[in-house]
């Protein structure tokens, strides 16, 4: 049931996003608050989805490994061939699972789309008529800029802190030659 409760629940975060896009489009139509600070905004909310998908991509990973050694204590390796793979080798450094791959990839296209709208819309305009440009209208690619940063910082983090953890704790040794390789749990070797 945690699997399907999983699912369901980023589903809503999706939604969440998205609700939070149109939320800051909207107020800056009504002129509530500066289109360049709701733009920002958006790029700050998909900055922090992209950082927690990095987070919970560790998270489930260093999971799997503690279960993984769990299961090395009480399985035989015939039990890779007999019950299922998963256990005998860890997940390579830095894998996100589908699901978050797909938050990931919905962060980034609602960030570029509202980016380039910003852009063709509001940026690009003052160039033909040679005014310059406010330094509000900086804010949503100082924002990206940042953005880029902290989601490399959280992917380099999350990545040395599962080679450390399998480091710290690899399990007991198995067999695994001959286990074809397979994208639903990709490994390192």
């Amino acid at each position: 049931m945690n699997d399907i409760n999983r699912h369901i629940i980023v589903v809503w975060q999706s939604v969440g996003v998205l609700f939070a896009a149109f939320a800051a489009l909207s107020l800056a139509e009504k002129k509530i608050i500066p289109v360049d600070l709701g733009i920002t905004l958006i790029i700050c909310v998909c900055g922090w989805v992209i950082a927690n998908v990095y987070d919970a991509s560790y998270w489930y990973n260093r999971n799997l490994v503690i279960i993984a050694n769990i299961e090395r204590q009480f399985l035989l390796e015939s039990d890779l061939r007999d019950i299922h793979h998963y256990f005998g080798r860890h997940r390579e450094a830095g894998n996100t699972i589908e699901h978050l791959r797909i938050q990931l990839g919905l962060a980034v296209a609602v960030a570029f789309f509202v980016l380039a709208y910003h852009f063709i819309a509001l940026v690009l305009p003052t160039f033909s008529m040679k005014a310059s440009i406010g330094w509000i209208s900086v804010m949503p690619y100082a924002a990206t800029v940042l953005i880029i940063f902290v989601a490399f910082y959280f992917r380099a983090r999350a990545k040395k802190n599962y080679i450390n953890f399998v480091k710290i704790s690899p399990g007991k040794e198995m067999n695994t030659q001959g286990l074809p390789k397979d994208s639903g749990h990709p490994t390192a070797d």
